[in-house]
């Protein structure tokens, strides 16, 4: 038996519009101060109705740094999936000296989601906005699906399957690529 098949996604950047200082990305300060990315909806809708499950996978280094605290993430997550047909949500709060499994570009999150739903990961794809989520969806066997957003940092390496510039874009490929 074939699993069900995921569109795992990274949040700020993907499903709501980042905060770029110095050309990198940041969360939202605030539920007040976050912007849900232009088309996320009907892009997430349309995936939905290709059956995918819609699950977030994002690192949230700032918890661990100590400069934001779980509640304020959670927070955002909640309006998110209040806006949003989201499934789930697969946070690391862990920051790069943890050394943990669940930082991107480690596909801990990714595996837990699909061992958690009974994902089938070669079926499934990762939309990000930085190359530590192609990474991560590269280690995990999913298709990638790369948000350019121009950010002053390194590239993916090896590239994404598709390079796009908005969460609408990623919707639009990944359904003519199951629709053939």
């Amino acid at each position: 038996m074939i699993g069900k098949r995921a569109i795992f996604l990274d949040r700020d950047g993907v499903l709501n519009d980042p905060v770029v200082r110095n050309g990198k990305p940041y969360p939202p300060d605030s539920v007040e101060s976050m912007t849900i990315s232009a088309g996320a909806g009907d892009a997430l809708t349309a995936l939905k109705q290709l059956g995918f499950l819609l699950i977030v996978v994002s690192n949230q280094p700032d918890v661990g740094r100590g400069t934001r605290d779980v509640r304020d993430v959670e927070r955002l997550n909640a309006a998110l999936a209040t806006a949003l047909p989201l499934d789930a949500f697969f946070m690391c709060y862990h920051d790069d000296v943890d050394n943990c499994d669940c930082r991107k570009p480690r596909p801990g999150l990714l595996l837990r989601a699909a061992s958690q739903y009974g994902i089938e990961l070669k079926t499934s794809f990762m939309i990000g906005d930085r190359w530590r989520d192609i990474a991560a969806g590269q280690a995990a066997d999913c298709t990638t699906v790369w948000i350019d957003r121009g950010y002053a940092e390194r590239l993916p390496d090896p590239p994404p399957a598709a390079r796009v510039t908005s969460i609408k874009d990623a919707a639009r490929w990944i359904v003519g690529r199951i629709q053939g």
